[in-house]
């Protein structure tokens, strides 16, 4: 890859002023796949020039200009798809067959959201008061984004902030560049004005805080820990700019016994270590009516005993590996700690899957018989472990579901309709998917209390990137 070890900055690539490298990883082999340069404070202010310089042009393009655009990327996008798909299965482990059909797609379906949202959009509307209301673009936006979907964030936020005629400097994770910078070269080909698009490599210490402290970005758009997301908030302070945020997750899957428990177990273990559990809004906490409880635990343990782990090379349906060493030790420490603290170990635990001497792969592990109070029930693991846990009533179930510092996503699986809508309505999150519902792309995704604010994806995702201006006339 020509240009991992440069920037796209100003419309073109350019030879970064850091001399900090850091390796790329293969988490499957442990092996190194390039070296990327992180950015210094020096390469932070040059990004930022430029995307400062290209705002005032940019900003008053046309919306069907935006359009053209946006529809070039889309193209682009599509054309490219089964490219995008192997570089996020060398980077982060993905495995092909979920690469291409989900990661990848994210490209394809998150921009096509915000040109449907961009078209309904209208460009000015008459309020009840007899005043005008306008939406114009925020201005020079930052992007940090992660690896665990980077393709899907990074189509979030750089298309939304594209789309609403901010310039925007990206920073992805330094953990998965790769993707990143075939997207720049995406957007490069899709003929977007110097300077609209800027992308460095960097870590969160260095170039993560440089953009959120700088004074020449009026926004900041984080995905990430919670931890860091604070860091974010919190050096964005005293410039007063917007940010927004899409943080952790511990989303609880409430289980009834009214509902097909074959099915919709075996799906919601599937949910779970969906990307080797390595997705914010995953549901980890199995919350089970006591009355079924036992088959549930047996038809949980089936299910992951039948999980497979392999190759991201190869196409199926199975688990890939953990995205690095760091997630690697996290995750067998909690799991670990599971275990200490009392937890049932239906199948998994510590250690790799036989087989497996090289490569950051862990074993699918369901726990049973788990208290809310217990660190695998209240920590993110970010791997591919589930809690199950016993409730009593429907009012149990939702105030365990709710005692989280999370909010991100619920997960409800019950044969009554009226209590599916009657539990929804308590359900302190984001978004909440019922029977096995899932995400549509166009809709809002963000979360309540530390998941975070703000929401990406459509209407919503493009109105982050906006101001709103009131005109009154005499």
């Amino acid at each position: 890859m020509s240009n991992l070890m440069k920037y796209y900055v100003g419309g073109e690539w350019i030879q970064p002023h850091s001399q900090n490298t850091m390796e790329v990883i293969n988490p499957a082999t442990e092996d190194s796949v390039g070296t990327i340069l992180l950015a210094d404070q020096v390469d932070v202010d040059r990004a930022v020039a430029a995307a400062k310089a290209a705002f005032p042009a940019y900003a008053v393009t046309t919306k069907a200009e935006r359009l053209e655009y946006l529809s070039r990327l889309l193209e682009i996008s599509k054309a490219r798809l089964p490219e995008l798909a192997r570089v996020i299965s060398t980077e982060m482990g993905a495995p092909m067959t979920m690469a291409l059909e989900m990661q990848a797609d994210a490209a394809v379906g998150h921009l096509q959201g915000f040109i449907d949202a961009l078209e309904a959009q209208e460009d000015q509307e008459t309020l009840a008061s007899g005043d005008v209301l306008v939406r114009e673009p925020i201005g020079v936006c930052g992007l940090i984004t992660p690896w665990n979907w980077p393709i899907n964030q990074i189509a979030l936020k750089v298309a939304a902030a594209l789309a609403a005629g901010c310039t925007c400097i990206l920073k992805p994770s330094e953990f998965t560049p790769l993707s990143a910078v075939l997207y720049a070269e995406m957007i490069h080909e899709a003929g977007f004005p110097a300077g609209s698009f800027n992308m460095i490599q960097g870590d969160g210490p260095t170039a993560g805080a440089g953009l959120s402290r700088h004074p020449d970005l009026q926004m900041i758009s984080f995905t990430g820990s919670t931890r860091a997301g604070t860091a974010v908030s919190k050096d964005a302070a005293d410039t007063i700019k917007r940010v927004t945020l899409e943080l952790g997750g511990k989303s609880p899957n409430l289980v009834f016994a009214d509902c097909d428990l074959e099915e919709r177990v075996r799906g919601s273990v599937q949910e779970c270590f969906l990307n080797t559990g390595q997705s914010c809004d995953a549901p980890t906490r199995l919350l089970v009516e006591r009355s079924c409880y036992d088959k549930v635990v047996d038809i949980a343990a089936a299910a992951g005993a039948e999980a497979a782990v392999d190759d991201p090379k190869k196409e199926g349906d199975h688990m890939g590996p953990l995205v690095s060493h760091i997630q690697f030790d996290r995750v067998q420490s909690l799991i670990a700690q599971g275990i200490d603290e009392g937890a049932r170990v239906l199948c998994g635990g510590v250690g790799k899957p036989d087989g497996f001497d090289k490569g950051y792969y862990v074993k699918p592990t369901i726990f049973a018989d788990v208290t809310n109070d217990m660190t695998v029930a209240q920590q993110e693991i970010f791997g591919p472990v589930l809690a199950i846990i016993p409730f009593d009533s429907e009012e149990d179930a939702v105030a365990m579901a709710n005692d989280s510092p999370y909010g991100l996503a619920a997960y409800l699986q019950t044969g009554d309709p009226e209590r599916a809508k009657r539990v929804a309505a308590k359900l302190r999150a984001g978004a909440v998917h019922v029977n096995g519902g899932g995400f549509n792309y166009g809709s809002p995704f963000g979360g309540y209390k530390q998941s975070g604010n703000g929401r990406e994806g459509g209407r919503f995702g493009l109105e982050d990137f906006q101001e709103v201006k009131s005109l009154h006339f005499g």
